[in-house]
């Protein structure tokens, strides 16, 4: 009697086309060897991890699902392969046993690479950014203009200089302000 199985492996995020290509026709070369049946290889797509995996933030996952005779040294070998010759691009893996009345089917949760992009002017309209919109840099240094030039208006004032000048304490040329002065010089011609 077959018994189901798959094999749900975790890779590199940066793993190329043809390193996965290697990977499912070794696989499928192992489980012929013993007279099973690969019913399914599929790539699930790019994940972000819980927490690193070998240094990696993200992973791509790989499910194969296969049909065998109890076979214990076939996992041997998909093991022994995982380990030796696929060592720096497979991350995790994991075998398990399906249930024989249970479906094929199964929820793939969405990957990273599903998600909907969205463009950085739509994601600032939407969060009520207009003023950083990519309209162009020298209209939004005018715009910052206008709205400085409307605020010193605001206050009474029509010229920066003048804004400029009421912020800045004036000195205060009383006798006391002398006397600090001069306490100041003499402390220092003293030393």
């Amino acid at each position: 009697m077959m018994t189901r199985y798959e094999i749900l492996m975790l890779t590199v995020p940066e793993i190329t086309e043809d390193e996965s290509k290697g990977i499912e026709q070794n696989v499928r070369k192992l489980i012929k060897d013993v007279k099973g049946e690969v019913i399914s290889f599929e790539r699930w797509g790019k994940y972000r991890l819980a927490y690193q995996v070998k240094k990696h933030d993200y992973g791509i996952y790989f499910l194969t699902r296969f049909e065998v005779e109890k076979s214990p040294a076939l996992f041997k070998e998909i093991q022994s392969l995982f380990t030796l010759k696929y060592n720096e691009i497979v991350m995790r893996n994991v075998v398990v046993k399906l249930d024989a009345k249970q479906t094929l089917e199964y929820k793939r949760p969405h990957s990273v690479e599903d998600a909907p992009v969205r463009d950085v002017d739509s994601f600032l309209r939407d969060n009520k950014m207009d003023g950083l919109m990519s309209d162009g840099s020298s209209d939004r240094l005018d715009r910052r203009d206008r709205d400085f030039d409307r605020s010193d208006r605001r206050d009474g004032f029509s010229d920066r200089s003048e804004r400029r000048s009421f912020d800045r304490p004036e000195r205060r040329e009383d006798s006391s302000y002398k006397e600090r002065v001069n306490v100041k010089e003499l402390t220092k011609e003293d030393k």
